[in-house]
């Protein structure tokens, strides 16, 4: 066969393949789907964390971080031996220092004997993207969760199966949705640098509690703002993680935290509030001026949190930082903004705390 007759036959076999894979495949909006994961179904768009009437309240990047979609999942069932996605996101959004699978892509989980696996992402090419996330599998009917980016947001999102499959509302109700947890931060909270959706330490904490977790983390901008606060109150909370200090400076933190906690307190008093450290990322042990930024960023949130104790704020609990990263200093892409490696070391750390939590405010 000669190389022109060999690349048109090439070429002729590729165009095939995606001609009958996309035959094959009928995809449905996934608006039909239970979302899991916001606070509030009144947003500018379905897929956006905050709602409406923080739009004249927030500062400019809190409201556009809060159109992102860290910690949002589609929930669904199907017997479909394929699942494919298409996506356009809000921002087309890219950076140096995080997988774009984690900035903008999807990840696909499947409920196996009561615990979610992971079974594939979706890369993203653009801001509009289409694509087979996995296929040739047994055709049984299983439930699904297909997390949501976590530093772009989504316009519209669309799930493929084969043709003749069924895709229907998930019977099961994993994770549970009622008193969620709510997690209140910064980048880290938000997902930085994972590299996929499904390893931000929010999205990981929710599989292991089977609990819903809302990710209220803004990246750079985890400033104690007030309407945040009232936002956090909606949907009566088991617990609320607050893992805001890198943020904020002590004279902030000084002036904030009060009215913050006073605002939750008088809404849902029975919530449990827990304060977490700032942890000692391996920067921090080389730069002097940022190892003193975390001294005394932790210093500040610890006379804040006696200070609360002694004003009557009985619900809160601390947590040190120490261990939560490691010792190896492995844990983050750029000596601040955690791995893989780092958000499954911190979700596992904060686990059995966050899970006592829930049960105290329940019983």
């Amino acid at each position: 066969m000669t190389q022109k007759k060999l690349i048109v036959s090439v070429y002729v076999f590729v165009c095939c393949v995606v001609t009958a894979m996309g035959q094959s495949l009928k995809y449905y909006n996934a608006d039909d789907f239970p979302l899991i994961g916001k606070m509030s179904d009144d947003t500018e768009g379905r897929y956006a964390r905050l709602p409406l009437s923080c739009r004249g309240e927030s500062k400019k990047w809190v409201w556009i971080l809060g159109q992102d979609t860290p910690g949002l999942a589609v929930r669904f069932a199907t017997n479909s031996t394929a699942i494919a996605a298409k996506w356009v996101t809000k921002r087309n959004n890219s950076m140096s220092h995080m997988a774009m699978v984690g900035v903008k892509g999807l990840d696909l989980y499947v409920l196996k004997s009561g615990k979610w696996r992971y079974v594939r992402c979706a890369r993203p090419k653009g801001k509009e993207n289409e694509g087979v996330i996995i296929s040739d599998m047994k055709g049984e009917m299983n439930e699904y969760m297909l997390y949501l980016p976590l530093y772009d947001g989504i316009e519209t999102l669309e799930i493929g199966i084969e043709e003749k499959a069924v895709i229907r509302q998930p019977q099961v109700e994993s994770p549970v949705t009622e008193r969620p947890v709510i997690c209140y931060g910064t980048s880290i909270t938000q997902g930085g640098c994972a590299t996929r959706p499904g390893m931000a330490y929010t999205n990981i904490l929710s599989r292991m509690l089977n609990r819903e977790v809302v990710n209220l983390g803004f990246s750079g901008h985890g400033h104690l703002e007030y309407e945040i606060a009232e936002l956090m109150t909606h949907r009566n909370p088991s617990v609320i993680v607050m893992d805001f200090i890198p943020n904020v400076s002590a004279s902030m933190l000084n002036e904030r935290i009060e009215r913050f906690m006073s605002i939750i307190e008088d809404k849902i008093p029975g919530v449990q509030i827990l304060f977490i450290e700032h942890v000692p990322f391996p920067l921090a042990e080389f730069n002097l001026k940022k190892g003193e930024w975390v001294e005394e960023s932790n210093e500040a949130l610890r006379k804040a949190f006696r200070e609360l104790k002694k004003k009557g704020y009985q619900n809160l609990h601390y947590l040190k930082s120490e261990h939560l990263l490691g010792e190896d200093g492995e844990s983050t892409v750029d000596g601040e903004h955690f791995t893989d490696l780092g958000f499954d070391r911190f979700a596992k750390g904060i686990y059995p705390v966050v899970k006592k939590l829930i049960r105290h405010a329940e019983r």
